[in-house]
């Protein structure tokens, strides 16, 4: 009788690790968020405020379209959530600025994100950390080039 090879508990990194890692954090993420605001605003105020607080329209659409996925039409209605909750306002030249409300909610979602990842992240040796982070960046590049290929 043969007997089956034994198998790590810890399984391989491919796509559906990697999702289920991404919507446990995001799951904690939401959490953070004050009923009513949804996570692509506040992926859109995050990089509103990582840009000095004032950012182009334009911009701000590639920014939510490039790197979160989101279609224009989406990414254009979660600047006009955004905007017609008060948490961002239209400025002249087409710029989109924090308002008060917009940048207190992005200092404390802000604040909570860094509580998690040092609760997720803390522990972990520099090295895997490293590691990760070089290959999900590469998968991310090569699914960006598969994406701009059609």
């Amino acid at each position: 009788m043969t007997t089956a090879p034994t198998t790590s508990t810890t399984p391989a990194v491919n796509g559906q690790v990697i999702g289920m890692a991404h919507y446990a954090t995001r799951a904690l993420a939401e959490r953070l968020l004050p009923r009513g605001t949804t996570f692509p605003q506040a992926l859109a105020l995050t990089a509103v405020e990582t840009a000095g607080g004032t950012v182009g329209r334009r911009a701000l659409i590639e920014r939510l379209t490039g790197a979160v996925k989101l279609d224009v039409p989406a990414a254009e209605a979660t600047v006009a959530d955004s905007t017609s909750a008060g948490l961002l306002e239209e400025r002249p030249g087409d710029l989109l600025a924090l308002t008060p409300a917009g940048g207190a909610l992005v200092r404390s979602y802000k604040a909570g994100i860094a509580d998690i990842a040092a609760t997720l992240y803390g522990d972990l040796p520099a090295e895997d950390l490293a590691a990760a982070g070089r290959v999900l960046t590469e998968v991310t590049a090569r699914a960006d080039a598969m994406l701009a290929a059609g």
